[in-house]
């Protein structure tokens, strides 16, 4: 007769792993001086476990600020319009107007380089 394997999957979330090890850690202290964790010989959950908390208290502070970030950068976007075009409009306009003194785009405080090449004709 064959034997099924079992498999206990572990989280690769660390979120999800972070809610899964604080259930572990209530039951140990649950379970208190009889719990079977307390024969890991390498590992103390009675030291770990509140490190657990705090490392769960502070994703969850990451992922509100996360959140809060992509809507700050939403609202960013959202507020850009026409600014990309403006810009563009504004460069191409004072560089006809300072077209033998380009540099002079520079007060307005666009980065003017000199570029030694030539076009390519047509």
């Amino acid at each position: 007769m064959l034997q099924k394997s079992i498999r206990v999957k572990i989280p690769t979330n660390v979120g999800v792993k972070l809610v899964l090890a604080k259930r572990i850690y209530d039951k140990h202290q649950l379970d208190g001086t009889d719990s079977p964790l307390k024969t890991l010989k390498d590992y103390n959950w009675d030291e770990i476990g509140p490190n657990i908390i705090e490392a769960l208290a502070s994703h969850n502070e990451a992922e509100t600020l996360r959140k809060q970030w992509e809507k700050a950068y939403e609202k960013r976007d959202n507020l850009m319009g026409d600014i990309d075009n403006v810009v563009k409009a504004s460069r191409d306009l004072l560089k006809a107007v300072n077209k033998k003194n380009p540099h002079e785009l520079g007060e307005w405080g666009f980065d003017v380089n000199n570029t030694s090449g030539t076009k390519a004709v047509k």
